[in-house]
């Protein structure tokens, strides 16, 4: 009976803060500012794209900079689709289109490790920017779209699931045996291959799993701007920024890239209100100070703090009884 009752509250308590988050989450445009909810949209949107990488990128160690390709190609979906389809089938359309993309390009890149994974994927959204920008020109007359505007609550809602629906995902596959065969793999691919793991198929999964997400969200924060083109929608910044998030936040917990995305975006918007000349110098600085002094993020410091502490009394007992021994 002791210890039912010690796992019953050891899972009651952390679900019980997990419902009444969502419940504030769920209800928070209902009491704030426009702005805040604007703002809370874009922390949920550096969230979904920093664990969709860290989904992939994380366990295995390939380094994906191909986050604005599946982002992208959400957004061209969101325009292209937006005025004949509802806006939920647009969303699913987005993601679907982006995770077909990632199984295409992941069945000829995964095949690559390194710098040379890395090179492929970010040019692969240089790739799709300018064929769309060659496509728009030539054969449509335009060089965009103009997106069908949402008001900015729908937009949060419906971002907000897609994070909860990512979470939920990231969790179940970190504790199964697919997310064990993704550590195995970027421990030691052909040691995982021998044992009898299919690590093309597990990799692909992964790659088309992560870009589901960032094309779906891609396809939501599309209806944010009135009018969209190749450069807005393949912005390579956002290759770049969620990788940089996922690192800083550290990549050990699920909450890594997560803090990670939520203080790098607050800090963004301090900064460019603050010092609108200066921030992108500010913001290099702090990223490069943090990785050298916090090479595993975040998640390594509250780890090592966490264990300071754990110990600090034990050894504090150890000292006392040591100094009685001595001194009788």
């Amino acid at each position: 009976m002791g210890p039912t009752m010690f796992t019953s509250n050891r899972f009651l308590v952390p679900g019980s803060v997990i419902l009444i988050g969502l419940i504030l989450l769920a209800t928070s445009p209902l009491y704030i500012s426009t702005y805040t909810v604007t703002f809370l949209t874009t922390i949920y949107m550096y969230i979904i794209l920093s664990v969709s990488w860290a989904l992939f990128s994380g366990p295995t160690g390939y380094i994906s900079l191909a986050p604005a390709a599946f982002f992208g190609v959400g957004i061209y979906t969101s325009a292209m689709l937006g005025q004949v389809l509802p806006l939920l089938v647009v969303v699913i359309i987005g993601g679907l289109a982006s995770a077909c993309l990632a199984i295409l390009v992941g069945a000829v890149t995964l095949r690559l490790r390194g710098i040379y994974f890395a090179i492929f994927t970010f040019g692969l959204v240089e790739l799709i920017k300018h064929l769309l920008l060659w496509f728009e020109i030539n054969l449509t007359g335009t060089r965009g779209r103009f997106v069908i505007v949402i008001n900015n609550n729908t937009i949060y809602y419906v971002i907000l699931i897609i994070l909860v629906i990512l979470l939920l995902t990231a969790y179940v596959i970190r504790h199964s045996k697919f997310g064990l065969a993704l550590q195995s793999i970027g421990e030691n691919e052909e040691a995982a291959a021998h044992i009898g793991i299919d690590v093309t198929l597990v990799k692909i999964s992964a790659f088309a799993i992560s870009a589901l997400f960032m094309g779906a969200t891609g396809a939501i924060m599309a209806t944010r701007w009135t009018y969209i083109d190749p450069y807005i929608a393949f912005n390579p910044l956002l290759s770049f920024t969620p990788v940089l998030m996922a690192i800083f936040g550290g990549l050990g917990q699920l909450y890594g890239p997560i803090l990670g995305a939520v203080i790098f975006t607050y800090l963004e918007e301090v900064l460019i209100t603050r010092f609108p000349y200066y921030y992108m110098l500010i913001f290099g600085i702090i990223l490069v100070v943090a990785i050298l002094y916090m090479p595993h993020g975040l998640v390594g410091l509250i780890s090592k703090s966490a264990r300071y502490l754990n110990w600090t009394p034990q050894l504090r007992k150890a000292w006392h009884g040591r100094k009685r021994y001595e001194n009788p």
